[in-house]
């Protein structure tokens, strides 16, 4: 009997001492490429901050593609974000509210995990943030990664060089390369930290066959890049973009020629000459600093049809054949007002008249037609509303269309238009990003008024949306407002607003005239390119 009551005092003891513990411990020391890293636990979710992925692409690498990360010793305590990458610091600050800290040494990515376990196989979200091919950076507050997270999924962050350090082509950069081709080497950026997540990500709980790419603006139009890359083929299984202008397929699509690499390397080399550099050796000594100034005075670097990276001739009939864009299932939308944002004030209803004539040709009245602008108020939203309508919304549904007609998987389209108590305008271009990260208020002070009802509802609804789809490829789920799958045939539009619900394409009959439009210009370029 007393042997009895020992043994059951020592397993009430045994039971108590395991009560005292955590029910499961978190994933805190990780083993990954290059050395260990040690995480920080809050709320449930484990975040890994400040993790290379890539050599630092200084001296002799820069512009080069992204090398093999350097080993450490010891474990890297990840409890604080990398430098972002070099910009212009008035821009990082008062643009996109991140920390000062830049620098060329800026390849590190971010992990924010729930899991507790590294076999559970959560679906994985890597985010690619904006900023016109200029800028942008994984520690903007708005991109806290922690409420997503919580929906379930692992979710990553990742830096990639843009400006001149990322999009220089130069025609000595070429001969360098073993590819014979020079420029893209933010979207290389990416592909090689997609193949880190690839690599390691799988230690962190997350499944690496269930990745999805999603970013905004200019990371948008990463994700559309990434769709039709042949070295991006199996390094994701489901896309989002959110207010994309559309890939360069699209553009192509509107009669837009994209300059080939011959042409940007002059502009590359012109750009050069411009701050003093004869050669890439002296454009390699030249301070980053003085590459971002010059940057300033009006020079623009973008992603391009190299042959390598990018197929070197992206129409829309030609992706659409076997095997030339990654097939997997697309999120995609546009914000109501996004010219808000990115249309300077000023316009008259004579300056527009006069703009729309000069840009529009045949199609001008038309065009004047549906965008009325007989006062002041009205040429400047009309200008807005172009905007939003001729350089995101038609790409953003051209895109829908190439992938719903030529694709094996479904596509999904919405419409984001919460409306704040506090002004009568329409969300801008970014105003989604604190409902999708669950971070409301943390915007740029100019980006977003503060919350008000509803927002916070609207913004676990959108979490959910986007968390099912990283999972499954279909945002629906118990409990949500059905979101049906956009298709030639019902072309059905998600609006995310006070109010959810399905509803055909917006602003449709101003998007007919612009694809009229657009089918004139690729007529004309047509001709162009024969002669």
């Amino acid at each position: 009997m007393k042997f009895g009551q020992a043994w059951l005092g020592a397993a009430i003891a045994a039971i108590a001492l395991v009560c005292a513990r955590p029910a499961a411990a978190q994933i805190g020391v990780v083993s990954v490429t290059g050395g260990r890293v040690e995480g920080v636990t809050a709320n449930g979710v484990t975040s890994f901050k400040g993790i290379p992925f890539a050599a630092p692409p200084v001296g002799a690498l820069r512009w080069r593609a992204p090398q093999p990360v350097r080993p450490w010793s010891g474990i890297k305590k990840a409890d604080h974000f990398g430098p972002s990458c070099m910009q212009d610091p008035k821009a990082l600050k008062h643009v996109y509210g991140a920390p000062a800290a830049m620098s060329e040494d800026c390849l590190y990515l971010n992990v924010w995990t729930p899991a507790r376990f590294a076999r559970a196989r959560r679906a994985v979200m890597v985010w690619i943030y904006g900023g016109g091919f200029t800028g942008g950076s994984t520690s903007q507050p708005v991109y806290d990664g922690t409420r997503l997270a919580t929906k379930g999924v692992v979710l990553v962050s990742i830096a990639y060089r843009t400006g001149a350090l990322g999009f220089l082509a130069d025609s000595e950069l070429s001969v360098e390369s073993p590819h014979h081709t020079s420029g893209n080497y933010g979207l290389l950026d990416v592909i090689a930290a997609l193949r880190w997540v690839r690599g390691n990500i799988g230690k962190f709980g997350g499944d690496p066959s269930r990745v999805t790419i999603f970013g905004q603006s200019s990371g948008a139009g990463m994700v559309a890049a990434l769709a039709v890359s042949p070295l991006a083929k199996g390094l994701f299984q489901r896309g989002i973009a959110e207010s994309s202008s559309g890939p360069i397929a699209v553009q192509n699509e509107k009669g837009i020629s994209v300059p080939p690499v011959a042409s940007a390397e002059t502009v590359g080399r012109r750009f050069l000459a411009a701050v003093g550099a004869h050669d890439i050796a002296a454009a390699r000594a030249l301070p980053a600093e003085a590459l971002v100034a010059a940057q300033a005075r009006g020079a623009r670097f973008y992603p391009l049809p190299d042959g390598y990276v990018l197929p070197d001739n992206l129409h829309e009939h030609e992706l659409s054949q076997a095997g030339r864009f990654n097939d997997t299932p697309l999120l995609l939308g546009t914000n109501a007002d996004e010219g808000r944002l990115l249309v300077p004030p000023g316009m008259t209803p004579a300056k527009f008249d006069a703009l729309i004539r000069a840009k529009f040709g045949s199609y001008a009245n038309a065009i004047l037609t549906l965008y009325p602008h007989a006062t002041d108020e009205q040429a400047e939203q009309a200008a807005r509303d172009l905007f939003r309508d001729s350089v995101i919304a038609y790409g953003t549904l051209t895109l829908a269309r190439l992938y719903s007609r030529e694709g094996t998987d479904k596509v999904y389209l919405y419409y984001f238009d919460r409306r704040s108590p506090q002004s009568s305008f329409g969300p801008v271009h970014a105003d989604e990003l604190g409902y999708v990260f669950g971070t409301l208020g943390s915007h740029a002070p100019f980006w977003h008024s503060p919350p008000g009802s509803g927002d916070e509802a609207l913004s676990s609804l959108m979490q959910n949306y986007w968390a099912n789809f990283a999972r499954t490829g279909n945002p629906n789920g118990p409990g949500l407002p059905h979101w049906p799958a956009f298709s030639a045939s019902s072309q059905r539009v998600m609006y995310l607003d006070a109010h959810p619900h399905a509803g055909p394409v917006p602003n449709l009959r101003k998007l007919k005239v612009l694809d009229a439009y657009f089918a004139w210009l690729r007529k004309e370029a047509k001709k162009k390119r024969a002669n």
